[in-house]
């Protein structure tokens, strides 16, 4: 699920070493400038501007990247708060911290987004199975307690950038994805390096396509064919920039996924009709193979898999109603994220990518608040919007 997360022990990292750093290093085998990306994430994506409290969050290795953001941040004006996150405070804080404390609520992230107006955070957990021997009924508890801090993020209209997206490249992430850490790099910041006046001219014509559309269908070769209503719904644009208009449309709108270039929305409520198969994802770096999902009256009533179901269904089951709600369709426009043929790359935003998921969907601006949500990605299917091909077998029509 699309979300922005607020760390609950966070250590602040204020003073001199934030300006000690050059401007451009090698980041995965790739020359990166820093400084650029910074400036591009603070002016075009957050578009801080003076007086904010920008929240700032990543991981030890992105120091160098976060020190430029807050820099950045603070010649506009604005005051950044930097906090640092790693593999190894994550998972010492569900094997070393008692059960017992799962329900408190975060206090600390309450108060930080009292007075917080945009989170840039950057990814970087580099374990995909990390958490894997944790019972499904911690993380359960602790989104519970986690929903009052979600609430006041959506009521407080908080701005957010995510560098990330899904795709952010880690040596176990491309060994998942079955590429080399260069190819998946290559893909990452091609795909953030995107020609962005383009990509919002297709995000418009797309959201102009769908906007006005009743019913949208679903269909794949693998037996993926479902349909649901879309009439009078918000459709929303994840094109890399935020405008006034985005700001004055809610939370939903003011938020940024990069790498950019999705259309989405959250269906009418109850209508989804029909079967998802997904031939393939992870979960705590387990793969389910043949994943069949069947819905009724927008309700998932059957979840089945060839292989490896076992642990997305405890996960599954520990939650609460709502999980079982249809919640949005995502529809991926950016032409400079390719998939590489015969590997198990999939991700949002990729031209022609369809991905749909269950769960809460306020980030697609619907209703569903539930803590749990999970996303489900159908590389080469065909979409249509009341018989208009939009995507026909993964390839994003003109």
């Amino acid at each position: 699920m699309k979300t922005l997360k607020i760390v609950a022990i966070a250590i602040f990292i204020m003073g001199s070493s934030l300006f000690s750093r050059a401007q451009t290093t090698t980041d995965k085998g790739r020359a990166v400038d820093y400084e650029a990306l910074a400036q591009k994430l603070v002016n075009q994506c957050a578009r801080i501007h003076e007086g904010e409290i920008v929240f700032i969050n990543g991981g030890v290795g992105n120091l160098e990247l976060l020190e430029d953001i807050a820099v950045n941040v603070r010649k506009l004006g604005a005051f950044p708060v930097v906090t640092i996150g790693s593999d190894r405070i994550t998972r010492r804080m569900y094997t070393e911290v008692p059960v017992k404390y799962d329900n408190q609520i975060p206090e600390l992230s309450l108060k930080l987004l009292s007075f917080v107006t945009a989170i840039i955070s950057v990814d970087y957990s580099e374990t995909p199975g990390l958490l894997a021997d944790i019972p499904p009924e911690r993380f359960v508890a602790i989104s519970k307690a986690s929903e009052p801090v979600n609430e006041l993020l959506v009521n407080r209209n908080v701005k957010g950038v995510t560098l990330g997206n899904g795709l952010y490249p880690t040596e176990a992430q491309a060994k998942q994805f079955g590429l080399t850490l260069k190819e998946l790099s290559d893909i990452f910041w091609n795909g953030v390096n995107v020609d962005y006046p383009k990509l919002e001219d297709q995000g418009k014509a797309m959201k102009a396509i769908i906007s006005g559309g009743k019913e949208v269908q679903i269909t794949n070769t693998n037996g993926t064919d479902i349909k649901m209503r879309i009439e009078n719904r918000q459709v929303l644009v994840s094109d890399g920039s935020l405008s006034d208009e985005d700001l004055k449309r809610g939370y939903a709108a003011s938020q940024v996924y990069l790498p950019a270039g999705e259309v989405y929305l959250a269906p009418v409520p109850g209508t989804a009709e029909g079967k998802v198969v997904v031939d393939r994802l992870f979960y705590q770096d387990k793969e389910i193979t043949g994943l069949t999902l069947t819905f009724q009256k927008g309700k998932l009533t059957s979840m089945i898999a060839k292989s490896g179901i076992e642990p997305f269904k405890a996960i599954y089951d520990a939650a609460e109603s709502g999980k079982e709600e249809f919640a949005f369709i995502d529809l991926g426009i950016n032409p400079d994220v390719h998939i590489k043929p015969n590997s198990k790359l999939v991700a949002w935003m990729p031209a022609g990518m369809i991905t749909v998921g269950i769960g809460n969907n306020i980030w697609a601006g619907g209703e569903n608040k539930n803590p749990f949500g999970y996303s489900f990605f159908l590389p080469g299917s065909t979409i249509k919007v009341d018989g208009k091909v939009l995507v026909e077998n993964g390839i994003l029509k003109n």
